[in-house]
């Protein structure tokens, strides 16, 4: 169940790391809206994570095809296209309501906020989802138990290898 689960949300955990391991594409840096989300939020953010979940989700269904079913927690031959896509803008949707809302608490951009830096990604990707699939509460339970722990592990390797600044 642990490992359908995280499977399961693969478009949505590539989808939230997109935006940092792809800043180096040369359009799109321009911010959202600093004022509201900090000048870390850019249109090109919001682009990548949305179509990399959706290109995750269609190799998902491309190797389901192939047979490689061990996995699927759902029948990818059957499930829209477009599930990916709506992952991917729900995990960049819950971060920029994070964003939102740690600016209005005064926190800068890039200082931790605990708990809701490791769970809002997961949440807005299960809640746009929930559109097309609601997944059984298990899934959603090892969701928001193991995410925290990867996204931890994630930004510590990402922060080592100089991809990210600052290990939260």
């Amino acid at each position: 169940m642990i490992i359908e689960s995280l499977y399961f949300f693969l478009p949505g955990y590539i989808a939230n790391m997109a935006p940092v391991l792809l800043r180096s594409i040369p359009y799109g840096g321009k911010p959202i809206h600093s004022k509201l989300f900090g000048e870390h939020k850019t249109w090109r953010g919001l682009v990548v994570a949305i179509l990399i979940g959706g290109l995750v989700f269609w190799l998902q269904q491309w190797l389901y095809n192939l047979g490689f079913q061990d996995w699927a927690l759902i029948d990818y031959a059957d499930f829209p296209g477009y599930f990916g896509f709506l992952q991917g803008a729900g995990v960049i949707g819950g971060d920029l309501v994070k964003s939102f809302y740690k600016r209005k608490q005064g926190i800068k951009p890039g200082d931790p906020w605990w708990g809701w830096d490791q769970l809002d990604f997961v949440m807005g990707g299960l809640v746009l989802g929930f559109l097309v699939y609601v997944p059984p509460a298990g899934t959603a339970l090892v969701l928001l138990v193991l995410s925290p722990i990867l996204h931890l592990l994630a930004n510590n390797i990402g922060y080592l290898l100089k991809i990210k600044k600052s290990r939260y």
